[in-house]
């Protein structure tokens, strides 16, 4: 398949690595110009722009972590000022604060060409009808798939999601052949086809589809690609870097490309910190080496990975990552929202009636988007004689709050007193069913 961008995406490791210094050296400038917090972390680490001049020297700079984000909201690490701020996304945080990200004009142009090289990088161009079921608003990916799906000429339909009958209907009236969107909800629409006796690889034009926001696995993919009858493409992206746009597969499907040119990755030891070499597995960090509203330098992902350097057959030179190995904490990614297990005690323990006993467990039925489940105890006055009238409100009151907490919506199972296993050792919070 052809490039959008064969000058920056096959050029060579020496060619790319002196560009990565150039650029690293004027992002640790332009922060530390700028952003207090990184004054203060810059000083306290006893480096300065001055001293980066190699990638070796990359080490030698702070971590940003997503607590650092939390302390700075909401424009604390804005490198520009308010008007010159064009867009603003967010994503859900550990306490109810989303963590947000800036674009000026030219940070929105960075996006549109990441996400041009992304969609292309599966195929896309301007024959394409991208049917874009990622949500549009605050979350990145809608409104940056429909970016780079314009920026190659593409036509878009900028469905979003829900409705699920009436995409399937638009799909195939409009003659989409791209689909992009969560990998659970491809399976969603093609249930909601079945059920209107619509065949996706009789009635459908789709042939490709990129997916992401959430972890799937090969079965799944296969799953998808027998359903639908399109080729699958995996995709990373977080909101702290620039969102959907980081990474995507090529038409090997062996590991996915990082657009290293403006997105500088490394590998470190989860706890130490040290930085590991090409193939042994760690946690991802990013420095945004383009980026002008909100740089960040060395951001921890908290995502477990692998990176390879050998060059691709595709021809694409940029290191590939494998897909998402695990977490190095506790956040859980339910229908593309994240979802802390701290914020949901948090957030019960608000709720009179309810205990501090409680455990997440999480599904994927077959064909269906995650259910997120709170099992909760309640109060044993509630029980002793059952009350079923404020029980029923109790867990009505406990739904709201969780959903309003979290961007998501949670089904509240009550539970009686003590019905919740006791651990005399770490509790086990969270349940996850899902096949990941």
């Amino acid at each position: 398949m052809p490039m959008w961008n064969p000058d920056c995406e096959a050029m060579s490791r020496e060619e790319l690595e002196k560009l990565q210094v150039k650029r690293l050296r004027e992002a640790v400038e332009r922060v530390a110009a700028t952003v207090p917090f990184y004054q203060k972390r810059f000083q306290e680490a006893g480096v300065s722009p001055e001293d980066i001049n190699s990638l070796d020297d990359l080490k030698r700079l702070p971590f940003t972590e997503k607590n650092d984000l939390r302390e700075n909201y909401p424009f604390g690490l804005f490198t520009v000022s308010l008007e010159q701020i064009v867009r603003i996304h967010a994503s859900s945080g550990t306490t109810g604060k989303p963590t947000v990200g800036g674009y000026t004009r030219a940070d929105l142009e960075l996006w549109a060409e990441v996400m041009a090289r992304t969609v292309t990088c599966a195929g896309v161009t301007a024959q394409d009808v991208v049917h874009n079921a990622y949500g549009y608003g605050l979350f990145t990916g809608g409104l940056g798939f429909h970016l780079g799906a314009e920026k190659v000429g593409a036509t878009v339909v900028p469905i979003s999601g829900g409705m699920t009958r009436r995409q399937v209907m638009l799909m195939e009236d409009f003659g989409a052949t791209v689909l992009t969107c969560t990998p659970s909800y491809s399976l969603v629409l093609a249930e909601e086809a079945a059920e209107m006796g619509v065949d996706f690889k009789k009635h459908m034009k789709v042939r490709t589809g990129i997916f992401g926001a959430e972890p799937w696995s090969e079965k799944m993919r296969a799953e998808i690609e027998d359903k639908l009858g399109v080729e699958a493409y995996d995709i990373y992206g977080l909101t702290e870097i620039i969102g959907p746009g980081v990474s995507v597969e090529c038409e090997h499907h062996n590991g996915l490309h990082i657009f290293e040119d403006h997105f500088l990755p490394e590998i470190i030891d989860p706890d130490t910190g040290e930085p590991l070499p090409y193939g042994e597995e760690g946690e991802l960090v990013f420095t945004t080496l383009t980026k002008e509203a909100m740089p960040v330098i060395r951001y921890r992902t908290r995502d477990r990975t692998v990176l390879h350097v050998e060059p691709c057959a595709c021809g694409r030179t940029m290191v590939r990552m494998e897909k998402i190995l695990g977490r190095t904490d506790d956040m859980l990614i339910v229908r593309g929202v994240n979802v802390f297990p701290q914020l949901v005690e948090r957030t019960l323990l608000t709720v009179e009636g309810l205990e501090p006993h409680y455990q997440i467990v999480i599904d994927r039925p077959k064909d269906q988007l995650d259910i997120l489940e709170v099992w909760v105890e309640a109060s044993p006055d509630l029980f002793n004689p059952i009350d079923t009238r404020a029980l029923d409100a109790l867990k009505e009151k406990a739904e709201s709050e969780l959903a309003q907490t979290l961007g998501v919506s949670a089904r509240v199972k009550l539970m009686g007193p003590r019905s919740l296993e006791r651990s005399l050792g770490k509790a086990k919070r969270v349940v996850d069913k899902r096949d990941i």
